[in-house]
């Protein structure tokens, strides 16, 4: 299949998902700027210019039991390659374990492998989240609410969140990020200059109205490049442990931009590196940290 007949089979799967998942929330894509890639790429019959894989996230209610009904999602990244190569599926629930969730994800690759290779597939990894997602939940994990009971569950998930936008210069908005995250109890840190990066870690549901703020502003860029959902025992000292950062900071490193805007990469890889995370230098900017 030569390249541009992968990205028509990309731009058709899509097509066929919006109409499958319609709900507002079902099908969400994180970045709609590869999405105008790839169609720009497609109308010129060209894969020039194409930088950013289509990423985007479907959300699924399955019923898990007789009293419970539980979001899954499936967050997928569409290689430049794919249906060449199989697609970067992660699928989340607060129901699953770690364990549960790792094995999920590795059965569900061992399937696609199996059936679905040089051929479409996220339809089938939905259907077969569908079938199987329960085998994989333990029975003592799905909440059953008490008769009247208003007490919504705590977060049993830590998110940590990458945000890479085009740039952040404004003041404002550097205000923003800073006094949000002090109010949603979240650490990590932001990266001002062109381009602009941030990163948040906390309690799951605060990582998300985080980023429900700040998607809202005036951006000429900005997407979440990269997603870590670690399933917790459900303990403050458990989600404690499993911060990188401990608290939320600006970080000016030096600069060395001709208009005096742009990071230097290097000190931002020690400093990433420093907390145990260097290894996601290279999903933010496309190259090796040094």
């Amino acid at each position: 299949m030569l390249e541009i007949e992968q990205a028509e089979a990309q731009l058709s799967e899509l097509d066929l998902l919006a109409s499958m998942f319609p709900g507002e929330n079902e099908l969400i894509l994180n970045d709609q700027l590869a999405l105008a890639e790839l169609k720009n790429c497609i109308e010129k019959r060209t894969m020039e210019g194409r930088s950013s894989k289509v990423y985007f996230t479907i959300n699924m209610n399955l019923d898990i039991s007789e009293e419970a009904m539980e979001m899954f999602s499936l967050a997928c990244i569409l290689p430049f390659k794919y249906p060449a190569i199989l697609p970067e599926i992660t699928v989340r629930s607060v129901l699953l374990s770690r364990s549960q969730q790792t094995q999920l994800n590795t059965d569900l690759t061992t399937y696609l492998q199996k059936r679905c290779l040089g051929d479409v597939c996220i339809l089938n990894a939905t259907d077969w989240v569908r079938e199987h997602a329960a085998d994989y939940v333990s029975r003592d994990t799905i909440p059953v609410p008490a008769p009247g009971s208003t007490v919504q569950p705590a977060d049993v998930i830590l998110t940590r969140l990458w945000i890479y936008s085009h740039h952040i210069y404004n003041k404002c908005k550097r205000k923003d990020i800073l006094e949000w995250a002090k109010e949603l109890s979240l650490s990590g840190f932001s990266m001002p200059g062109k381009p602009g990066v941030v990163c948040v870690e906390g309690p799951q549901s605060a990582c998300e109205e985080f980023w429900s703020r700040l998607r809202k502003l005036n951006w000429k860029r900005i997407l979440i490049r990269h997603r870590e959902d670690i399933p917790l025992d459900g303990t403050n000292d458990e989600m404690e442990r499993q911060r990188k950062f401990s608290a939320f900071e600006e970080k000016v490193f030096r600069v060395d931009g001709a208009r005096a805007n742009h990071m230097d990469f290097g000190q931002l890889y020690q400093f990433l590196n420093a907390r145990r995370c260097g290894d996601v230098f290279q999903t933010l900017f496309g190259v090796e940290g040094q």
